[in-house]
């Protein structure tokens, strides 16, 4: 079956029906949720787990995210290596259980920078976006 493989994606054709596998993995760039998730643990610095990520993303960010949409988040961010987790001691308040704690890393501050770069990049100079009034 001839495929075409480009640098994001793969397209074979078998007859009428097109398969295309993405390699999500491999793409350097940060989704929005992606971006928000690392800048919240930026933001907590040592305290930054599941419930504190949560809080600051509604509270600063304005965007309540289920729980299961913020660790499935930072899995994917930990594979990519852009963020570290560490698992604290168990607490009293969670039943013994301890918290896994989470931090940017290098790599991921670099990220955080190239992406930043190409938002503020894209912004400038929309007539759209001065003044704040719709």
């Amino acid at each position: 079956m001839p495929c075409f493989h480009s640098s994001s994606f793969v397209i074979c054709a078998k007859g009428y029906l097109f398969t295309i596998l993405e390699e999500m993995a491999n793409r350097s760039y940060l989704s929005e949720v992606e971006l928000m998730v690392m800048l919240a643990v930026m933001r907590l610095d040592d305290t930054a787990y599941g419930v504190p990520i949560s809080r600051e993303l509604e509270e600063i960010g304005g965007r309540e995210l289920p729980m299961g949409s913020i660790y499935a988040t930072l899995e994917r961010l930990e594979k990519k290596g852009l963020i570290s987790s560490n698992v604290g001691e168990p607490t009293p308040e969670r039943g013994g259980r301890a918290k896994r704690y989470f931090r940017v890393t290098v790599r991921g501050l670099r990220e955080v920078r190239k992406t930043r770069h190409a938002l503020v990049s894209l912004w400038r100079g929309l007539t759209e976006l001065e003044g704040g009034r719709l």
